[in-house]
């Protein structure tokens, strides 16, 4: 019986991080539609982000995705610590998501800090590592050409 969040109905053993793939389009009362993407980074159940890298990468690609798109709703991580989950606004364009999140990679790379990151503004500001967020940033950008690709072959 399939169950009502989507991402439990997913075969987790038959993906291949990294990739980005829409999970679904939720049409308001008024027309506007929120499109919601899996950005996976870490294969499910193999691997998984560290806290530390993962939080500021979160508070990172928050800040600097807006800097490349108008209608980012949210980016939050995955409690499995396996990706994160980005919701858009009205642009149903995959290719313009992933040049967005492409160019907030590439931010994250020349950032020297990590946004947010103090006592006033983040709930547990002890937790970040600009350096972990910059080598995950890295590790997906040199698989690029994968993101496309969601399922892995069968053996």
């Amino acid at each position: 019986m399939p169950m009502n969040v989507e991402s439990f109905n997913l075969d987790h053993t038959k993906v291949a991080a990294p990739y980005v793939r829409l999970v679904g389009i939720t049409e308001g009362s008024k027309g506007d539609k929120v499109y919601k993407y899996d950005l996976r980074i870490k294969q499910p159940n193999k691997d998984h982000m560290n806290m530390p890298a993962l939080h500021s990468l979160e508070h990172m690609l928050a800040e600097f995705s807006r800097n490349h798109h108008d209608h980012i709703l949210d980016i939050g991580p995955m409690g499995c610590q396996t990706g994160f989950y980005i919701a858009v606004l009205n642009d149903d364009s995959y290719e313009n998501i992933l040049t967005v999140i492409e160019n907030a990679l590439k931010d994250v790379l020349e950032a020297t800090e990590v946004p947010a990151c103090n006592e006033v503004q983040c709930g547990f500001a002890a937790s970040h590592s600009l350096e972990g967020a910059k080598q995950l940033a890295q590790e997906l950008l040199d698989k690029r050409d994968e993101w496309t690709e969601v399922f892995a072959e069968q053996q």
